[in-house]
């Protein structure tokens, strides 16, 4: 993906130079996606070829908490969006850049309500679609999956929002909508966050060998119509990373602990297709009420 003039308008110009630095400083939201899915996937190999994926590699991931995912599939992540991002900035923008990237991590000050809107209304929401997929067959959560619920989201935190925000949120969102506007940036950012998933569905991470091909079109569905509304969060917020983070998290936090206990009718395949159509719904309310804008100001030059 090739993206011109991905500079601010009245921006000062910048000597791009030669080689490889003066390259990222030219096309840094290149740069960035190039580095991004190309470090996590060469990372992921060993993984999607272990038998935690298609079974070449006769090797197991150990497991941590029950999963073998946080060593097979977290240095990936982290490789990916969040360590492209420090390099790319770094070169492309320096130490100003680096400090205003920063500077969107620590937005921890931003009004009652949108925590509200990501640690209770997410959950809410995921209720809802679930009662209305299982056709209205819901139950109750266990103890343990309550008693888990907190420490959860704190894990996920630091692990997928951590590793995937710094990067999606906080570098390639404010260059894609300087550069495309709002909805056009959003809808170029979706597509590219459900690509980078891709080698993980060859994976017990994506259901490997039993998922079909109805769960990655409904996981990419998922990505691009949330995208939406993460872009809305974070420009409403004042562009704060931890919201965007808390958002994001608190879907998968909840899917992972708490849907199964609540919706048992519910197969692996007609979660993902529920929580597709719940993000789809939500995007649509989204885009509608802000007329496309997404909650997004025009930066000062």
């Amino acid at each position: 993906m090739t993206i011109q003039n991905e500079r601010p308008r009245h921006a000062p110009p910048v000597r791009s130079g030669r080689g490889v630095a003066g390259l990222i400083r030219r096309r840094p939201l290149t740069a960035f996606c190039t580095l991004a899915l190309g470090m996590s996937w060469l990372a992921w190999l060993p993984y999607v070829l272990s038998e935690n994926g298609i079974g070449v590699w006769s090797f197991r991931f150990p497991e941590l908490l029950g999963t073998a995912q946080f060593l097979g599939v977290l240095p990936g992540a982290y490789l990916g969006p969040i360590a492209s991002a420090v390099l790319v900035t770094a070169i492309a923008d320096g130490r100003p850049g680096l400090r205003r990237w920063v500077g969107r991590m620590w937005r921890w000050r931003v009004s009652g309500r949108w925590y509200a809107v990501t640690l209770l209304g997410v959950p809410a929401a995921m209720v809802a679609t679930g009662y209305v997929f299982s056709g209205g067959q819901i139950a109750a959560p266990t103890t343990m999956a309550l008693a888990a619920y907190i420490p959860g989201l704190l894990i996920q935190m630091l692990t997928t929002g951590l590793a995937e925000e710094p990067g999606w949120r906080d570098f390639a969102l404010p260059r894609l909508q300087r550069r495309f506007g709002p909805l056009t940036g959003s809808m170029i950012l979706g597509p590219l966050w459900a690509l980078w998933h891709v080698p993980l569905f060859l994976t017990d991470w994506g259901g490997y060998p039993d998922a079909g091909w109805v769960r990655p079109v409904a996981f990419t569905v998922f990505c691009v119509a949330f995208n939406l509304v993460m872009t809305w969060v974070f420009n409403r917020t004042g562009e704060s990373l931890p919201l965007s983070m808390l958002l994001h998290v608190s879907v998968n936090n909840f899917a992972s602990i708490v849907w199964a206990d609540m919706f048992p009718t519910i197969d692996a395949d007609g979660a993902i297709v529920a929580m597709a159509g719940g993000a789809v719904v939500a995007a649509v309310v989204v885009v509608a009420g802000t007329r496309g804008r997404l909650g997004y100001r025009v930066p000062a030059a």
